[in-house]
């Protein structure tokens, strides 16, 4: 007796032969474009691991500490007190605004101490001059302080070059 063609049977023999190979092909590509993915995904991570110090470079020692780490040890800072500075402020209208502030400068190197010393009249007129053009608006705020700072810090540097101040510290500021 014949056996009766099922439903697979008949599919398979009214699809060509190419669709068989249409169908292997798609496959092929599949699979290799997966794996240029998974090689550029471990090339990739491979090369960030690397550039973050995982791999290679100098060992560590047991703590987890680099030996450069040990090599320079930060120098201490020195202080250098202003004597208070009481300036009046720039103003539109006519009444009377004074800024009284008490000022550190911040080095880490004991030959711009002794620079400063000598040449304070000086450091002391740059620091009045810039004050006095001042408003109360620019004051305000940490953004505004972090201003005056800054320019404070670049004025000292002019005043004392080649040596150099790390920061200006305010100790008090008081806006009347």
């Amino acid at each position: 007796m014949a056996k009766k063609p099922t439903k697979k049977d008949e599919a398979e023999a009214a699809a060509p032969e190419g669709a068989d190979d249409a169908a292997k092909a798609k496959k092929k590509k599949l699979i290799v474009f997966g794996g240029a993915g998974l090689a550029v995904l471990l090339i990739g991570g491979g090369a960030g691991a690397y550039f973050i110090g995982l791999f290679g470079g100098k060992a560590a020692d047991e703590h987890g500490v680099h030996p450069a780490a040990h090599a320079e040890a930060p120098k201490p800072a020195m202080f250098v007190e202003l004597p208070e500075l009481t300036v009046n402020l720039s103003t539109i209208d006519q009444r009377a605004t004074y800024l009284k502030v008490k000022i550190a400068l911040e080095v880490t190197d004991s030959a711009a101490v002794a620079k400063i010393q000598p040449i304070l009249p000086r450091v002391l007129d740059a620091f009045q001059v810039y004050l006095r053009e001042l408003r109360s608006s620019d004051l305000d705020g940490s953004a505004g302080l972090y201003r005056v700072k800054e320019e404070l810090q670049k004025r000292v540097n002019i005043a004392i070059y080649p040596a150099r101040v790390d920061a200006v510290l305010f100790k008090e500021i008081l806006i009347q």
